[in-house]
C-alpha cells in the first residue's frame, strides 16, 4: 500500500465517521465510509476502496446548506385571473448534488409563509423583509425581473435564519402544493401523473431532511408505495414502504406503521422476500394496540392525510 494512502488510513481509523447532518442508518442512499463494501475498516480494502471511501469522508466534513435560483418567471392568464409564477430550485451545497429540483409558486405564495412564519418567529425575523407588494406594473418585465431577484434573496435570508429552516412552514411552503396536487390525482386513479409529483416532493423532502424531522418524508414515500402497487409494480412498492419504515418505528407512528407492515408483508410473499420478522412485528403491535388503532390499509392511510 502507498504510504501516503496508509497514513490516510490509520487516520480514518482512529476517528468516528462523521456523518452527514440528518443522514445514518434510517437513510438508504447512507455509505459508512468505513463499512463500505461490507468490510470492516481499512483492512483488506483496495486503493480504488480506499481513495473512494476517503472522498465520501471528506464530503460528509462539508458544512451542507441549501441554495435557492429563481430563474425564470411566467405570466399566466385565466379566464377571471392573470398573474405570476417563479421558478424556484432547490439545491443542496457542501456536496454533490446532480438533481435541481424545482417548483413554481406565485407572490401570494410567498406573503402567505411570510405571514405564518411572523406569527411564529416574529422577533427572529426582524431583519428579513419579504418583497413588497405592487400596486401597478405587476407584469412589467423590468419589475418581474427585480422581483425576481428579490424573492431569491427572500428565500436566502429565511434560510440563513436557524428557527426558520427547522420550521415545518419553510418545508411545506416547497412540498404542499404539490402534495396535495398527488392525492387529488392518486384518489381519482391517476397514479403515473401523481407520482411525477411525489417524486418532486420527495427530492425536495431529501434535501431539506438535515434540518427537518426524519419523519419528514414519511406521507410522501407512502404515496409512493400505493402508486407503485396500484401499478403493479411490487418492487418499487416494496422499496418505498421499506424506506419509510424506520422513522415511522422510531418516532411511533402507529397508523402508518401497521399499513406499512401489512403492505411489506403481502408484497413480500409476492416478490419470494423473508418476511417472518415483519409479519411478527404487525402481529405484536396488533394485539399491542388492540381497540386503540383504527388499522387501515396504507392506500386509507394515505387518502385521508389530505382530505
Amino acid at each position: 500500500m502507498p504510504r501516503r494512502l496508509e497514513e490516510h488510513c490509520i487516520k480514518i481509523s482512529c476517528k468516528e465517521p462523521m456523518a452527514e447532518p440528518g443522514r445514518g442508518s434510517e437513510d438508504p442512499n447512507y455509505l459508512d465510509p468505513m463499512t463500505a463494501g461490507g468490510k470492516s475498516g481499512c483492512s483488506g480494502l483496495t486503493t480504488k476502496e480506499l481513495q473512494k471511501n476517503l472522498k465520501l469522508a471528506k464530503q460528509n466534513e462539508r458544512p451542507v446548506r441549501l441554495l435557492f435560483e429563481i430563474p425564470s418567471s411566467r405570466v399566466v392568464e385565466q379566464l377571471l385571473n392573470k398573474h405570476v409564477v417563479y421558478q424556484i430550485v432547490v439545491m443542496r451545497s457542501g456536496s454533490f448534488d446532480s438533481r435541481r429540483v424545482s417548483v413554481e409558486r406565485r407572490y401570494n405564495d410567498f406573503f402567505q409563509l411570510h405571514h405564518k412564519l411572523l406569527e411564529e418567529f416574529n422577533e427572529e425575523l426582524e431583519d428579513v423583509l419579504l418583497p413588497r407588494k405592487l400596486l401597478t406594473g405587476n407584469f412589467n418585465p423590468e419589475n418581474i425581473l427585480e422581483r425576481r431577484l428579490a424573492l431569491q434573496d427572500y428565500l436566502a435570508k429565511l434560510f440563513a435564519t436557524r428557527c426558520v429552516r427547522h420550521s415545518a412552514h419553510f418545508s411545506e411552503f416547497f412540498t404542499e402544493h404539490e402534495q396535495k396536487q398527488a392525492h387529488v390525482l392518486l384518489r381519482a386513479g391517476q397514479f403515473t401523473a401523481a407520482l411525477e409529483l411525489l417524486q418532486t416532493v420527495l427530492e425536495i423532502q431529501e434535501k431539506l431532511l438535515p434540518w427537518q424531522k426524519s419523519t419528514l418524508t414519511v406521507p410522501a414515500l407512502s404515496a409512493i408505495a400505493v402508486c407503485y402497487r396500484d401499478l403493479d409494480e411490487p418492487e418499487q412498492a416494496f422499496s418505498a414502504a421499506q424506506r419509510a419504515l424506520p422513522p415511522v418505528r422510531r418516532y411511533g407512528m402507529k397508523h402508518y406503521r401497521a399499513a406499512l407492515l401489512e403492505l411489506l408483508v403481502d408484497l413480500g410473499y409476492q416478490l419470494g422476500r423473508p418476511v417472518a420478522q415483519l409479519q411478527d412485528e404487525l402481529t405484536a403491535l396488533r394485539n399491542s394496540e388492540r381497540g386503540e388503532v383504527c388499522f387501515q390499509s396504507l392506500k386509507e392511510v394515505v387518502i385521508h392525510k389530505f382530505i
